[in-house]
């Protein structure tokens, strides 16, 4: 792994701490070749009126560490997510979240990333797959990027 491999994750991981939704979220991030994990505190903000965590939050963990995991392949622009399927497997009420998201399947203009969510005693409660394609816009200072 390069240098610029390394910078690279690290920029990303700081575009993604900077995005404004993650004040309210607060997760970590951490990133390298085709491969992201986030975590995130479980917190009462977080919950349905059941008292669990929100499907929400789930996706929100799968799909960012599928997508991170694909932006790490990925060093000129951003990519998007185009579709992407979640599957909730178990109520989460406490502790942190620790989704792991890895690139499958890389393709000339698409990739297909997994992620798995577990609870603080390494079980699984989601997981989710997704396909991802380049963006026309690039990775500059401006969203974060730095």
């Amino acid at each position: 792994m390069t240098d610029e491999n390394i910078e690279h994750y690290r920029r990303l991981e700081r575009m993604y701490l900077s995005a404004p939704l993650n004040d309210f979220y607060r997760p970590t991030i951490e990133i390298e070749r085709g491969r992201a994990v986030i975590k995130n505190p479980v917190r009462r903000e977080l919950f349905h009126a059941a008292g669990a965590v929100h499907g929400s939050v789930y996706f929100k963990v799968l799909d960012d560490a599928a997508w991170f995991a694909v932006n790490s392949l990925v060093t000129d622009v951003f990519v998007l997510t185009t579709t992407f399927t979640t599957y909730l497997t178990r109520p989460v009420t406490a502790g942190t979240l620790t989704s792991i998201g890895e690139v499958v399947n890389e393709g000339r203009t698409q990739w297909l990333a997994e992620a798995i969510v577990y609870d603080d005693e390494n079980r699984e409660v989601g997981r989710g797959s997704g396909t991802f394609v380049k963006s026309r816009s690039p990775l500059t200072p401006e969203i974060g990027y730095a």
